[in-house]
């Protein structure tokens, strides 16, 4: 760890080994870690900061790579934040130096180590062989959680549907409001095949590219009818099962709203179900995340409450991908919005957004 110099690598300042505990110590970083820090500032920056906190980590990452450094828990928790918003890339407790061949490295741990299943590469997995392709893989994630600000990949699934999905050749959809250029980088680097993901050079030069034109950034993952869409898990209750709107607030953990939604007469789901983005203002909510998040589920509610009147649904698909929004935006609200949504997978068996 010593031996990286980078702006984009956490800085060793030294050791303590003399004294028990024996330290590390590094530059103060701020805000702390990034997954942290984006979850207490959920809406809160521009696409183009986002951006350049990906570019930093993506430039980090090339230098560990360049150096034949494989990280292997590359995640947002592991990455530090400081007061000018530079990420730092830390935590090099499962890194590895890779002596193989540098065309293509390969580090291969032992059978039955711990390895974070959800940012880890399908052939790190399976087979335990980590490279810096791997590595790729986990910084899709990372932009994957940035651009979720903070949200936890795949949910609430089981580390055993996530290796199942992933098989199965699902991915995760884009965040809400996140550019296609984006989500289309995401997916190069969840390529299956290793060999067919980016290098981190080329990450780097194409988050630069974007940073240079932001008008690149301006188009949203648009629907397709080649398009698989992702599959609800039918064990997800629906908004008839809550018996009130302040349980429903508890349920999207926005309860610190349910005197303001009492208080404005928005008491009942017929009422909330027509709530529009004016409605949730004058109701008080302020922060950006907050409203982002209360419109998500209202959409979600409003288009689970338009299936009602519909013939049951075949077994294997849910009511609400029976006619799913034509409007991309609120498809995209509806679909982040769920509270357990072990569903939100595309195939790219079927194509790409």
């Amino acid at each position: 760890m010593g031996q990286f110099d980078h702006p984009n690598v956490i800085h060793l300042e030294g050791v303590v080994t003399k004294s028990s505990p024996v330290m590390i110590i590094t530059e103060f970083m701020e805000n702390g870690s990034l997954d942290t820090f984006l979850r207490q500032n959920d809406g809160q920056f521009t696409v183009i900061q986002l951006v350049g906190m990906l570019r930093g980590i993506a430039s980090g990452m090339k230098y560990l790579a360049d150096m034949n450094y494989v990280h292997r828990d590359l995640a947002a928790r592991n990455i530090l934040v400081n007061s000018n918003l530079v990420c730092k890339v830390s935590d090099f407790g499962l890194s590895r130096f890779l002596e193989d061949d540098t065309s293509d490295p390969t580090y291969t741990s032992a059978l039955g180590g711990k390895i974070p299943i959800r940012w880890t590469a399908p052939e790190a997995i399976q087979y335990r062989k980590f490279t810096s392709a791997s590595d790729v893989w986990s910084y899709g994630i990372v932009m994957w959680e940035v651009m979720s600000y903070g949200e936890r990949p795949y949910w609430d699934m089981t580390n055993q549907d996530v290796i199942n999905a992933i098989e199965q050749d699902y991915r995760l959809p884009p965040p809400m409001d996140c550019p296609s250029a984006l989500h289309q980088l995401m997916l190069d680097c969840w390529q299956k095949d290793r060999n067919n993901r980016p290098k981190f050079s080329q990450i780097v030069n194409n988050l630069d590219k974007m940073i240079r034109n932001p008008n690149t950034l301006k188009a949203m993952t648009p629907l397709s009818s080649g398009v698989h869409l992702p599959l609800l898990d039918r064990s997800i209750p629906d908004f008839s099962t809550f018996s009130s709107v302040d349980e429903w607030l508890d349920a999207i953990k926005m309860g610190q709203y349910k005197d303001n939604f009492a208080n404005s007469d928005f008491s009942t789901f017929d009422v909330v179900s027509q709530m529009t983005m004016d409605d949730i203002l004058r109701v008080g909510v302020t922060l950006a995340g907050h409203q982002k998040k209360i419109l998500n589920s209202i959409q979600m509610m409003r288009a689970q409450m338009n299936q009602i009147q519909l013939p049951s649904s075949p077994p294997t698909v849910p009511s609400l991908f029976l006619n799913p929004p034509t409007d991309q935006k609120s498809w995209t609200s509806a679909e982040s919005a769920m509270t357990s949504p072990n569903s939100h997978f595309q195939s790219q068996k079927h194509g790409r957004f």
